[in-house]
């Protein structure tokens, strides 16, 4: 039985990404030996979070040593010259890829890994597969592979929101084609990943339908939904906000539930406030049993402004849902023309669309909805998996 290792920053902790990989640890461990290593703390433990107790995974905890104040300060001194200068040439990659991964964490990171004596490694997220990839030469018989769960344009573009941007973009894609594979979410990142790099071709594999699905919604409920992490930006909640209260002028009659938690709560709370639209929108916080709110929703609203692959999409079309959503390729790939699209960032257009979605053939758009949901269910996105491993 081949021995499988998953390298995470987190996955004892509310995300999608974290039950993504859950879902997909917990299938590949009916026929594998999985680990995962994660940067989680030991208390943080909660195998029940994503039911991650129903099969047999070991856990490890992994933490970086300190490194010392004067190698910390030598290695962004050449980190931040390599940014300056951005040398085309693959050896001073490398050398950047040292220098912002100092030997001390490196060589901690390998330690842990040769303990599992793992056939197959996957690095979840951009930044630990080009961590994984600086061990290409140190584990030799080992396949490696990266899993990218954001976007091209999150992770590279001008205005990247990840910290990596386009003068890390050439040094990333040099690391990567040090792996033996790497997985995207969708084909439009893998032909502008090819666009950069010719020798450079990702592995597109989406993410997989991960609810357990409740009741079918009815379509009379009058209520708009959208889920996700309260984070700088990314989730376009305010956008979503602004938009219903355009929206609101014209229709007394519908409500959104807005469902999520994190660190700009307060920002989204004191943007209804302003526009006195405390009877018509409800924030709810996150809980484990998500399809109720599915079930009684009408319509789902996805104002992200970027993704890497939204499983609210695929949620909520399981449950019925017609969707709105950001022109993100992404969503236009999975939606095709089922989707009802709007301007990436453009509030006016969202509320015409949401005006608009008030006078659907609901049933008709629910019945599409669950058709192309069936696509992403599990069965077929692990075989996918399965045939990477091997």
């Amino acid at each position: 039985m081949k021995k499988i290792c998953f390298v995470v920053d987190s996955i004892f902790s509310i995300g999608g990404v974290q039950r993504v990989t859950a879902v997909i640890a917990k299938e590949l461990a009916k026929d594998y030996d999985v680990n995962i290593v994660t940067f989680d703390k030991p208390e943080q433990k909660n195998t029940t979070l994503y039911h991650l107790n129903e099969v047999n995974i070991n856990y490890r905890f992994f933490a970086y040593p300190q490194v010392g104040k004067i190698k910390t300060l030598i290695c962004k001194a050449f980190s931040g010259l390599y940014l300056k200068l951005q040398p085309a040439t693959q050896w001073c990659s490398d050398l950047y890829a040292r220098s912002s991964y100092p030997s001390e964490l490196r060589k901690a990171l390998l330690a842990e890994l040769r303990l599992g004596e793992y056939d197959v490694i996957i690095g979840v997220h951009a930044p630990l597969a080009a961590r994984l990839a600086t061990l290409r030469k140190d584990l030799p018989n080992t396949k490696l592979i990266g899993w990218l769960h954001n976007s091209f344009e999150a992770l590279f573009g001008k205005d990247s929101h990840y910290y990596i941007g386009p003068k890390r973009r050439k040094h990333y894609i040099y690391q990567f084609r040090k792996l033996d594979d790497v997985v995207v979410l969708c084909q439009d990142d893998a032909n502008r990943f090819n666009e950069c790099d010719k020798h450079f071709t990702p592995t597109v594999i989406y993410n997989p339908l991960t609810l357990k699905q409740g009741e079918t919604a009815t379509g009379e409920s009058k209520k708009f939904l959208t889920i996700g992490r309260f984070t700088p930006l990314h989730k376009g909640i305010d956008i979503l906000i602004k938009a219903f209260n355009l929206f609101a002028k014209k229709n007394n009659e519908w409500h959104l539930d807005i469902v999520g938690e994190g660190s700009e709560e307060r920002t989204f709370k004191d943007l209804i406030i302003k526009y006195q639209l405390e009877d018509r929108i409800t924030i709810h916080p996150f809980t484990n049993q998500i399809q109720e709110y599915y079930s009684h929703a009408q319509t789902y609203v996805l104002s992200s402004r970027w993704e890497g692959m939204p499983l609210v999409l695929v949620e909520a079309m399981a449950h019925g849902l017609p969707i709105i959503s950001s022109d993100l390729p992404v969503s236009k790939e999975i939606m095709g023309d089922f989707g009802m699209y709007f301007k990436n960032g453009d509030i006016e257009d969202l509320a015409q669309r949401m005006e608009e979605a008030t006078h659907i053939d609901w049933q008709k758009k629910s019945k599409e909805a669950i058709a192309v949901a069936h696509q992403f269910d599990i069965k077929n996105i692990i075989t996918q998996w399965k045939q990477l491993i091997e």
